[in-house]
């Protein structure tokens, strides 16, 4: 049975996960996503290569890192995540550059079990005082085991085509101009983006619309309102690209939120 439950506090969104039969497909967040695997087998693939997340695995991804999921047997798969913006991350370990984690996956009890503290608190609908002071447990953690490092910034060229494509989300994608700007053929461009981020640019462009739509609601609680901003054609659009990167649809999103 596929199952997806969504909640937030102090910030940090919390997602409590089983699954068999459903995938995602590749896409990446914004946010950091730090989960742990309860039960079976977690199968995904991040920078290129394929990762196996086992019981109790911490699973670490990047923020934009691409990847995708699914349960890796018939068995099936449960598991929670948190995702974290990456401001207030580094608010907590006290760090002024964006980190990144540089194992995919670790198996560490302690981290582990800090992990699914937040996360059952956050769920739980416990005070917000509470899940912050379980969230500073949890980037003192980070600091303590050296699982980060500094974070490679973007290609002036990359950089400047993200800004570009995330300035107009509610448009239809057009490489022409953004190609113009940056002085390369579209298929030069294609083959740069997707080499340095492991995304096609129209792939990237429709996550960046389903991270804006998810954001939109969060802030105004109107699906109708993410679906005008964010350039869907309508409400059945929308739920198909969302239920493809957050297993559940704008709407039952929306529902756990409130």
């Amino acid at each position: 049975m596929e199952k997806f439950l969504y909640k937030k506090s102090a910030g940090i969104t919390a997602l409590s996960a089983s699954m068999t039969e459903f995938k995602y497909k590749k896409h990446a967040h914004k946010e950091y996503a730090i989960g742990v695997t309860l039960r079976g087998i977690q199968r995904y693939h991040v920078d290129g290569s394929l990762q196996l997340s086992y019981q109790n695995g911490v699973m670490f991804f990047n923020p934009e890192q691409v990847h995708d999921g699914m349960a890796n047997d018939q068995s099936g798969l449960d598991y929670i995540m948190l995702y974290i913006d990456p401001q207030l991350l580094l608010e907590a370990m006290g760090k002024k550059d964006i980190v990144r984690f540089t194992a995919p996956i670790v198996y560490d009890h302690g981290l582990k079990s800090r992990i699914v503290s937040l996360s059952e608190a956050i769920l739980s609908e416990k005070d917000e005082a509470l899940c912050n002071e379980l969230f500073l447990s949890l980037t003192d953690s980070f600091v303590q085991t050296n699982l980060s490092s500094d974070c490679k910034k973007d290609s002036v060229i990359i950089r400047k085509a993200k800004d570009m494509i995330f300035a107009n989300l509610e448009h239809v994608l057009k490489l022409e101009e953004i190609c113009a700007e940056l002085g390369l053929s579209k298929f030069q461009f294609i083959r740069v983006f997707k080499a340095h981020t492991g995304i096609s640019p129209y792939q990237y462009f429709l996550n960046c619309k389903v991270e804006r739509a998810k954001q939109l609601i969060e802030k105004n609680r109107d699906i109708y309102f993410a679906v005008a901003a964010c350039g869907f054609f309508d409400l059945t659009h929308l739920n198909k690209h969302f239920k493809s990167v957050y297993g559940t649809t704008a709407h039952e999103y929306i529902s756990h939120l409130n």
